[in-house]
């Protein structure tokens, strides 16, 4: 004779009391208990505008990715913005590149442009961000002036991200989001944008961005990859502990910093817990090409459930402590967010 179950009497009658689970016993019980739930308000679309091309053209590595043009950007954003992503970041793709990568500063600039299109096309409905860097702009596709010796010359470089700042503040964006992670870049912004008269403009720095090979798709999408060497002499080593992570956080946030960020995400989802424990403003997270690419080359192998592992993976990173993610699945997880 059995009871719930369970023979009657004997050692486990009545064991276990706690039995978790309960709650996981349904689809509708999963979803009532779920205290990490994903909000297409938290997503941030990253999006590429290239110049002189007149159709969209696709990024091989990045499947449903693509270099947009201006008129392609504004129904991407507004395809986005319709489904409730919190915000864009543009990368520019211009159509001449120099040692000083005039065109990131120059207000008839692919960006600038394309900032001033989107700001009309879904300004106050979504964010408008621009990512603000060099590496997309210079013919060596390094993210700063080089010396002439070929080094990076980080002090030379802030005046450069500064113009960029006040150009880009110029033409409308909402959101500067240094990632050149030269030493001192958000105060060297914060102050020219200060001193233009832009003190309200918020920075999003990129404050613990790594030396990593998953930027690899990346960097086909952005034209950028460097010409010689590589930035480990200034983005962060992979093999340092959190620590280090943390100490760039603080002094960003010591210059003016209004939101920082961890790049890449799922590797990193360690350095984001401890960053999201020590700060109070808003964590961001990239979940950069390389990620994008590799379950979009498993999927279309059969070898992974696409869209079940698309949410698992952003559930991880906002579970992590990421209160915005970055993730090229914006528009399309945000559509799935508002069906569900």
């Amino acid at each position: 004779m059995t009871t719930g179950g369970r023979p009657a009497g004997g050692p486990a009658a009545g064991f276990p009391l706690a039995r978790p689970r309960r709650l996981r016993r349904t689809p509708a019980l999963r979803r009532l208990v779920s205290d990490v739930r994903l909000h297409p308000a938290d997503l941030i679309l990253p999006a590429f505008v290239k110049e002189g091309v007149s159709e969209p053209v696709p990024v091989s590595s990045m499947p449903g990715v693509v270099q947009h043009t201006r008129d392609s950007l504004r129904k991407a954003a507004a395809e986005a913005a319709e489904a409730g992503v919190g915000g864009i970041i543009l990368f520019g793709v211009p159509a001449e590149k120099d040692a000083r990568g005039s065109a990131a500063d120059d207000p008839d600039g692919i960006v600038q442009l394309a900032i001033a299109d989107l700001v009309s096309e879904v300004g106050g409905s979504m964010v408008v961000m621009a990512d603000l860097c060099l590496d997309e702009y210079t013919d060596h596709g390094h993210c700063g002036l080089l010396t002439e010796t070929g080094d990076v010359d980080n002090d030379a470089t802030l005046e450069r991200y500064a113009s960029i700042a006040v150009a880009q503040a110029r033409a409308g964006v909402e959101v500067v989001a240094p990632s050149g992670m030269m030493d001192g870049q958000v105060g060297a912004i914060r102050a020219a944008l200060d001193g233009a008269g832009y003190p309200d403009l918020p920075i999003l720095a990129y404050s613990a961005k790594y030396a990593s090979a998953f930027y690899g798709p990346f960097r086909e999408a952005a034209e950028c990859a460097p010409q010689f060497g590589d930035r480990a002499g200034y983005q962060q080593d992979p093999a340092r502990s959190a620590a280090e992570a943390l100490r760039e956080v603080a002094l960003d946030l010591a210059e003016g910093a209004d939101a920082v960020m961890v790049k890449p995400a799922l590797a990193y989802l360690d350095v984001l817990r401890a960053v999201a424990d020590a700060v109070d403003v808003p964590v961001a997270a990239y979940q950069v090409s390389g990620e994008y690419a590799m379950v979009e080359a498993a999927a279309a192998n059969g070898w992974v459930d696409r869209d079940r592992i698309i949410n698992e993976t952003l559930t991880a990173i906002h579970r992590a402590g990421a209160d915005l993610i970055l993730t090229y699945w914006a528009t399309e997880v945000a559509q799935k967010l508002r069906r569900a």
